[in-house]
C-alpha cells in the first residue's frame, strides 16, 4: 500500500490560509495529508494592522482563530515557529519538532526592508503583527502621558512616518484621527502635536493615480499631516531622523513603513533570491525544486511590462487559488495552470468617511471610496469564513 502524499505550508497568511481552505475543498478523503504551521494560532489580516497600531480599533477585529478556518479533520495545524528549510532533505526544521513533505508551500511573509539605513532595525517600529501594533499603540498612548510631566520635551508628541506607501498613508490618516482624542483625554493642546510623513520617492503612493494622490494628500494635510516627499532618511537614532544635509527631526516615535523583503530562510535555505524573494515560475514553483511552491512576500514576478508585481493581500490571495489548484493537478497527474494575476481594483483609507480608490477604470474618492474599502474588507471575510464570520468581524 502506498504511502500518501505530504503537503505541509508554512504560514497562514494571505496565500497560506487560502491555500490551505482550497485544498480541504479540493482534495477527496485520505488524497494527501496536509499540514497547516504558524507560529501563532490565529490568522491576522494585515490590511487591518494600521487601525489598531493608531489606536482607532481593537486588535482583536484584526486577528481570526486558525481553527475556526480550517477542518481539522482534514488539515492538520500545528502551532510552532519555522527554523530552517531542507529542500534538499525535503525537511522543515521547526522550534519543537522536523516535518518531512512530499511537497512544500512557503508563504512566512515578509520582513521590514531597512535599506541599509542606519539605525532604523534598531529605533524604528513597525506594523507587522498583532503584537506589533499593540505596543506601537502603547508607546503613543504613553508619550502623551509623559509629555504631561515634562512638557518641554516636544519630541514627545511629534510622530514621524517612513515611507508614503499604502501601509504609511492608511496609518498616518488613522493616527491623524486619533489625536484629537488623545489631546482630550490628556489636556494636551493638539497645535503641538507633529505627525511627519517622509517618503524618498517625489509622490505619495507611487504609481496610483495622481488625481487620486493629490486628494487624498490634501485630506491629510486638513488633518494634520505634513508631507516631505522626495526627502530620504538617511539614520534614524533614539533623538529622531536625520534627512537632507544633516537636518535632524527629533522625535520620540519614528515608525518605518518603507519596505518589504522576503523571508531570510528562503536565502538561508539555498534557494536563489533577490531581497529575499524568490523569482518563481509560471506554476508558482522554485525553479530549483519543482515541489516547493512560493507565495505571497517571499516570491516574485513579474507583470507584462517586466516590473515585480507588488506584494499585497490580493495577490496572495489569488496565488493561494491558484497554488491549490496546482497541488491537486500534482496528486491527480493533470496539468498545472499557470498564474494569471487579475487586478480587481486598489482602495486606500484616509481615515474615518475617506478613500481612495481605483476600481477597473473608474476613480473613487471620498465617503463612495470607503465603503467600497469596507465591502472589499467583507468579501475577505467571506471568503475566508463564510456568512458566520461576516456577522462576527465584518462591520460598515
Amino acid at each position: 500500500m502506498s504511502r500518501v502524499p505530504r503537503i505541509v505550508i508554512l504560514g497562514a497568511g494571505y496565500g497560506g490560509i487560502l491555500t490551505a481552505i482550497r485544498l480541504q475543498k479540493e482534495l477527496n478523503y485520505n488524497e494527501a495529508d496536509v499540514t497547516l504551521v504558524n507560529k501563532h494560532d490565529y490568522h491576522y489580516i494585515t490590511t487591518h494592522l494600521h487601525m489598531p497600531a493608531a489606536g482607532t480599533d481593537n486588535p482583536e477585529n484584526a486577528r481570526v482563530n486558525i481553527l475556526k478556518l480550517i477542518d481539522e479533520f482534514k488539515i492538520d495545524f500545528v502551532k510552532s515557529t519555522v527554523v530552517q528549510i531542507k529542500p534538499q532533505e525535503r525537511k522543515v526544521i521547526l522550534e519543537d519538532g522536523t516535518l518531512s513533505y512530499d511537497y512544500l508551500v512557503v508563504g512566512l511573509g515578509g520582513e521590514p526592508e531597512t535599506f541599509g539605513i542606519p539605525g532604523l532595525k534598531e529605533n524604528a517600529f513597525n506594523i507587522r503583527s498583532i503584537n506589533s501594533v499593540r505596543l506601537i499603540r502603547e508607546h503613543i498612548e504613553y508619550q502623551f502621558a509623559k509629555f504631561k510631566r515634562e512638557p518641554h520635551r516636544k519630541d514627545y508628541l511629534t510622530f514621524i512616518v517612513g515611507g508614503a506607501g499604502f501601509t504609511g498613508i492608511e496609518f498616518v490618516a488613522e493616527l491623524a484621527d486619533r489625536v484629537p482624542e488623545l489631546c482630550k483625554e490628556f489636556d494636551v493642546s493638539p497645535e503641538l502635536v507633529k505627525i511627519y510623513n517622509i517618503e524618498a520617492a517625489p509622490s505619495a503612493l507611487p504609481g496610483f493615480d495622481p488625481e487620486l494622490v493629490q486628494y487624498g494628500m490634501d485630506v491629510l494635510a486638513k488633518k494634520g499631516v505634513e508631507f516631505k516627499l522626495g526627502t530620504a532618511i538617511k539614520e534614524c537614532t533614539p533623538e529622531g531622523v536625520v534627512i537632507g544635509e544633516g537636518e535632524l527631526i527629533k522625535s520620540a516615535t519614528v515608525i518605518w513603513t518603507g519596505g518589504i523583503r522576503g523571508n531570510h530562510m528562503l536565502e538561508e535555505a539555498g534557494f536563489e533570491a533577490m531581497r529575499g524573494r524568490v523569482k518563481v515560475d509560471p506554476n508558482l514553483r522554485s525553479p530549483q525544486f519543482e515541489n516547493v511552491y512560493i507565495l505571497g512576500d517571499c516570491s516574485l514576478m513579474f507583470n507584462p511590462d517586466g516590473r515585480p508585481y507588488p506584494p499585497t493581500a490580493q495577490i496572495a490571495m489569488q496565488q493561494g487559488e491558484c497554488c491549490a489548484h496546482n497541488l491537486v493537478a500534482s496528486l491527480r497527474g493533470e496539468q498545472l495552470k499557470e498564474f494569471k494575476f487579475s487586478m480587481k481594483g486598489t482602495v486606500a483609507s484616509l481615515g474615518k468617511g475617506e478613500a481612495i480608490g481605483l476600481v477597473g477604470t473608474k476613480k473613487m474618492k471620498g465617503y463612495t471610496a470607503y465603503l467600497m474599502k469596507k465591502l472589499i474588507d467583507l468579501r475577505y471575510l467571506y471568503i475566508i469564513g463564510g456568512i458566520t464570520l461576516v456577522l462576527k468581524k465584518g462591520k460598515l
